[in-house]
């Protein structure tokens, strides 16, 4: 391809549409009808707990650093409670916006706006984004959510593990929504009917943000930002790390999450924190299988697909290398070698991007 035009308003997205790439039929590994019906089965309890966990932890933390304030002893209770606001509601956001988090759907909605808000993402805009994700995962010119643009800008990567890209952009689209306006990459993904939706939940929180710099001025000092608004920019590392390892250094324009996707086998701290998204080629596959069956689906299918990565420093070990070699040339991307008791790959159709990987 050489040069890409990530817009959705590009040549690279008449491209996709022109080759059958936008909205095709994706690889799936094979499973009964039976498993995947009990896989898919809904479930408030494990969500209830883990968000009771999640949000008595978050005022346990942020009290201990109000407490402690603003002596250096608070720090270490500031940085963890920034990864739960910053990094963990990522992964709740992602979760509850599938409305596979909870059975009860009042619930996944109370979750998945509150986690919007912490991630400075519109709820409704990422909605549509994240659908689109799904439907044209890594695809040029049609997936938005694309984390690793080819060639790598790594100074946008180092700055994004302290949410400062994110933010700005954030910041930015939410004063133009406030103002009753959408970006034309929203319009062309957010159904008109919807669309005063977006613009509606960003004045409320333009009007939150500033009772809360308001609240900061009048006591002089910004602790209210650390309890609201901050933790977004302090607490980002870890789900940026986690994140670039979902796609980054893989395929690009092709139908076989195998191809484009990574899982990764991580400890317990960051499974809780990231919501089992490390079984990220198992999702992309079956999205609507609940984030706590994702590692039954992950034995039930793994025979299929390619090796996980035994952790997130042997993975990054891997990413990293294969994004600066796309530096000299944007084509190449790591190819994940399957097992000889997997499907393999269709040489047809990815012939042209399995022949970059060689390069």
């Amino acid at each position: 391809m050489g040069l890409r035009d990530y817009s959705m308003l590009g040549p690279d997205a008449r491209r996709a549409v022109e080759t059958g790439l936008a909205a095709a039929e994706w690889y799936h590994t094979d499973i009964s009808r039976k498993e995947m019906k009990e896989l898919m089965k809904r479930s408030d309890d494990p969500a209830i707990r883990d968000t009771v966990i999640l949000f008595g932890a978050m005022i346990v933390l942020a009290g201990l650093g109000i407490a402690l304030w603003p002596s250096w002893w608070s720090a270490p209770f500031w940085l963890a409670y920034g990864v739960l606001y910053g990094s963990a509601m990522d992964s709740r956001w992602h979760e509850c916006s599938h409305g596979t988090a909870f059975k009860t759907r009042r619930y996944n909605d109370w979750l998945y706006n509150v986690a919007s808000f912490c991630m400075m993402r519109n709820p409704h805009t990422w909605r549509w984004s994240h659908a689109r994700h799904h439907t044209d995962t890594i695809i040029v010119g049609r997936d938005p959510e694309i984390a690793v643009m080819r060639p790598p800008d790594f100074i946008r990567l180092i700055a994004n593990l302290f949410g400062l890209v994110d933010v700005w952009h954030a910041i930015g689209r939410m004063l133009l929504n406030a103002s009753g306006r959408l970006h034309p990459e929203e319009a062309s993904y957010i159904p008109e009917a919807e669309q005063h939706r977006v613009i509606r939940v960003a004045r409320i929180w333009v009007a939150i943000y500033a009772a809360v710099i308001a609240l900061a001025v009048a006591m002089g000092s910004i602790l209210p930002l650390m309890v609201i608004g901050l933790p977004r920019l302090y607490g980002a590392w870890h789900h940026i790390m986690t994140g670039l390892l979902q796609h980054g250094g893989l395929a690009d324009n092709v139908i076989d999450h195998r191809l484009n996707s990574r899982t990764v086998y991580m400890n317990p701290v960051s499974r809780f924190i990231y919501w089992n998204m490390n079984y990220h080629v198992e999702h992309h596959m079956f999205p609507m299988v609940p984030y706590h069956q994702l590692p039954r689906l992950h034995e039930k299918i793994k025979h299929d697909l390619p090796a996980p990565n035994r952790s997130i420093p042997e993975a990054l070990a891997e990413m990293i290398p294969a994004l600066r070699r796309q530096l000299r040339n944007e084509d190449y991307f790591l190819k994940r070698e399957l097992p000889t008791t997997a499907r393999p790959y269709r040489e047809d159709f990815h012939a042209e991007a399995l022949g970059a990987a060689a390069q």
